[in-house]
């Protein structure tokens, strides 16, 4: 039944493109920049691929629950999908680099990250309506939309203070610094002799050194003897993070009280 409820409503959702082309004097499918598909009761869409001029696309007012029919519509500019059923969007906009207007107000998408995530490319977005969705109930929703698409100008309505950009920063950034805080990237490693022969199986530790730091005769004859005492004088160590391994907003929320560090893995190598 679903199936048979979905080729109708492709069907019908060609046909209301054929009606506009022919009342707007289009004969080719690249002479079309905008469709209008609005308030159509359409639960599922015609691919759309052929219109690559595509610049315009009304589809508010259907009952979407996925998009599907955008992947090569690279030059859309605007794109309205408000009062749709939308749960989820993923991986249906990451190519739709060009948008700079994208409305999806009153839907009913859930999580925060993976939404924000399929606007990453959008460098030329700058007016994003996700309001009347349960994720816009997210404490952390505006701050974190805003650090992550940095070149909105108006979220739900609402300019996009150079304040909350700054908070915003301070939020998202004061994490990832202190997980760099706890590395060493590129630091001396402060292991000098005694350090060395106290690692090194190839020799006892050397616990006589005088009140200045100072190592006697003996211990000087005993330093050069050890093979390679130039090569361990001094040690450099470098430590990478895997980012990856870092907690994400919606891990942080269920994790109240960890140090994003406790999750990273860190990777430590020390070289001569």
């Amino acid at each position: 039944m679903m199936s048979t409820v979905d080729d109708r409503d492709k069907s019908r959702s060609e046909e209301l493109i054929d009606e506009q082309k022919s009342a707007q004097g289009i004969q080719k499918d690249q002479d079309v920049t905008q469709i209008s598909l609005s308030n159509r009761g359409l639960s599922r869409l015609v691919d759309l691929s052929q219109y690559k001029k595509l610049n315009y696309l009304w589809l508010n007012g259907n009952q979407l629950r996925t998009i599907d029919a955008l992947g090569e519509n690279y030059r859309l500019s605007e794109l309205y999908l408000q009062d749709n059923e939308l749960v989820n969007i993923k991986g249906a906009m990451t190519r739709l680099t060009n948008l700079k207007i994208l409305m999806l107000q009153n839907n009913q998408l859930t999580r925060l990250e993976e939404t924000i995530t399929e606007f990453k490319y959008m460098q030329a977005l700058e007016t994003l309506n996700l309001s009347k969705n349960p994720l816009a109930q997210d404490s952390e929703y505006r701050y974190y939309t805003i650090f992550h698409v940095p070149s909105l100008k108006l979220l739900d309505r609402r300019e996009v203070k150079k304040s909350e950009r700054e908070d915003a920063a301070k939020l998202y950034q004061q994490d990832r610094q202190a997980l760099m805080d706890t590395i060493a990237f590129g630091r001396r490693w402060d292991a000098g002799p005694l350090q060395s022969m106290r690692d090194s199986p190839l020799t006892e530790p050397l616990n006589h050194v005088d009140n200045r730091g100072r190592m006697d005769q003996e211990q000087r004859r005993q330093l050069s003897e050890l093979p390679g005492r130039t090569n361990r004088h001094s040690l450099m160590q470098y430590s990478h993070c895997d980012w990856s391994k870092a907690p994400k907003v919606e891990e942080r929320r269920l994790n109240k009280g960890r140090c994003p560090e406790d999750s990273a893995q860190i990777v430590t190598v020390r070289f001569r």
